[in-house]
């Protein structure tokens, strides 16, 4: 792919939007994964997207999460330690349409309680199934005409709002992920999606396209967007009208990675496990 091509989102599929295939070559990708999460600072977005909506919510000392497309859930990780720092009750369902990733999801967190693991279609998620709808990595899969359904059954599906972390795309990321694909892995699925997903990611723009176009739908969500290291952007729904209890929150520090942001990502970088 030109680095031109960028200029709008790439409409190929990736290989593991194929259902058909998978089997150890797809376990294998998942696995190989979670390193590349480490090294890119996967997870500090949606730690940073969690981290306002549970403060918009008044601090709840119970939540729940619900992670769609979640693959391994590797990056839940940094949630679990987020809430152990501030003692709160935290449980994560983790939910991925295929076979395989919620088999890799089970083993990573085959020893913690908090963690459920379902395999479930975004397609079919029911009104309030959590307080938070996560989404990492997993929105730029589909096209900017299918977003909004998409994005509408997030939002229809959690009690406080949603958190989705994905790409910039931008000519740097996708350079540094077409790089360190071919420098540390074999993996067909890697080495095709990883440069593709940044292909198939996001710019300002195409946020503010998705806003409007749930504006009716949805005119009590409260939608922010902003960039995060490294060459991410997280996008917040928050509801606002539930019983009149939740508000906006300042935009005081949105472009700042805090110091315990920093420290999540540190651990996940340096191999912390559960």
């Amino acid at each position: 792919m030109r680095l031109k091509g960028l200029k709008q989102r790439a409409e190929e599929p990736e290989l593991m939007d194929d259902f058909t295939s998978g089997g150890r070559s797809l376990k294998e990708a998942l696995r190989q994964l979670r390193w590349l999460n480490r090294i890119f600072g996967a997870a500090g977005p949606t730690l940073y997207g969690v981290k306002r909506l549970w403060l918009a919510a008044g601090k709840p000392s119970q939540m729940s999460i619900l992670d769609i497309g979640s693959g391994s859930g590797d990056v839940n990780r940094i949630l679990l330690r987020w809430a152990d720092k501030h003692h709160i009750d935290l449980k994560i369902r983790l939910a991925d349409i295929t076979e395989e990733a919620c088999g890799e999801a089970r083993l990573l967190y085959q020893h913690e309680s908090r963690i459920e693991v379902i395999q479930h279609d975004v397609f079919e998620l029911q009104q309030g199934m959590a307080d938070v709808i996560t989404a990492s990595q997993f929105v730029h899969h589909f096209s900017s005409k299918e977003l909004p359904v998409i994005v509408g059954r997030m939002l229809s599906a959690s009690r406080f709002g949603i958190v989705i972390n994905d790409i910039h795309r931008h000519w740097i990321p996708w350079l540094a992920v077409w790089l360190v694909t071919r420098m540390l892995s074999r993996n067909r699925y890697i080495r095709h999606d990883g440069p593709l997903s940044v292909a198939k990611g996001f710019r300002l723009a195409d946020w503010m396209s998705l806003k409007m176009s749930l504006k009716e739908g949805f005119p009590e969500i409260a939608f922010s967007f902003s960039w995060r290291p490294l060459f991410r952007y997280v996008a917040i729904g928050l509801k606002t009208s539930e019983e009149g209890s939740f508000e906006p929150l300042a935009d005081n520090s949105d472009d700042r990675v805090d110091s315990e942001e920093k420290e999540a990502i540190g651990a996940d970088q340096n191999g912390t496990d559960v």
